[in-house]
């Protein structure tokens, strides 16, 4: 088994100097901490793995594809692979959750 506390997670990314900080990797799923601060533009690329995102804190804007909506602490989306994304009009520094599935750019070379 192996096990986490999110608030030593979400240390860690702080500690890593990155905006994504990798903290599960399996070949079937992998999990992370994205950090974007008020300002911050994210220029994050569609992946080729499915990925859900849960919001821990701040407000935001998401684009998925052509359709746009508000994000807050609570909010879950999902973005199917090869499906452009970003995070927008950032209000309050957020801390997001994210799990891809299988693990990130496990794919990529089979597409």
């Amino acid at each position: 088994m192996q096990a986490f506390e999110l608030l030593n997670v979400i240390k860690q990314q702080s500690r890593s100097g990155k905006p994504y900080f990798e903290f599960l990797r399996v070949p079937d799923l992998s999990m992370g901490v994205y950090q974007l601060l008020v300002g911050d533009t994210d220029i994050q690329m569609p992946h080729t793995e499915d990925e859900v995102y849960y919001v821990v804190e701040g407000k935001a804007k998401i684009k998925v594809a052509d359709e746009d909506r508000d994000v807050r602490a609570g909010s879950v989306i999902y973005v199917a692979k090869n499906v452009a994304h970003r995070f927008h009009s950032i209000e309050e520094d957020l801390i997001v959750l994210v799990f891809f599935a299988p693990a990130e750019h496990s794919l990529k070379n089979k597409n």
